[in-house]
C-alpha cells in the first residue's frame, strides 16, 4: 500500500468547510478512484488549527494517477481555499499495519 499524510492549517471559521471536503471526497470520488482505500482527518490536540489528512491506496500508482488527474487538482483547489497556508506532504509507502 502507499499514501500521504499533509499537514494543514486550516483558516478561522473554515474547518467545517474542510471537514465537508473530507466527506465529499470520501463519499463521491473514493468510489471512482481506482485504488483509492481510506482517507482520514484528524484534529491537532496542540493546535487545533493544525489537521493531518491521511490518504490511503492499494499502491504507488494508483495513488500518483489520482494525483495527476485533473478531478482531484479541482478537489484540491476548492481544499486550498480553506487553508492558512499550502499543506506539507510526506508520501510513502505502509510497510506495516494493524
Amino acid at each position: 500500500m502507499f499514501g500521504t499524510v499533509a499537514h494543514v492549517r486550516v483558516m478561522p471559521g473554515h474547518e467545517q468547510a474542510l471537514i465537508s471536503l473530507m466527506e465529499e471526497w470520501n463519499r463521491e470520488r473514493r468510489p471512482k478512484v481506482k485504488g483509492a482505500l481510506a482517507g482520514y482527518l484528524f484534529r491537532s490536540e496542540k493546535e487545533p488549527d493544525q489537521m493531518i489528512m491521511v490518504a490511503v491506496f492499494q499502491d504507488r500508482d494508483s495513488y500518483y494517477a489520482n494525483a495527476a488527474d485533473p478531478e482531484q487538482d479541482r478537489w484540491y483547489r476548492r481544499l486550498r481555499e480553506h487553508l492558512a497556508e499550502d499543506p506539507t506532504w510526506e508520501d510513502g509507502e505502509i510497510i506495516a499495519q494493524d
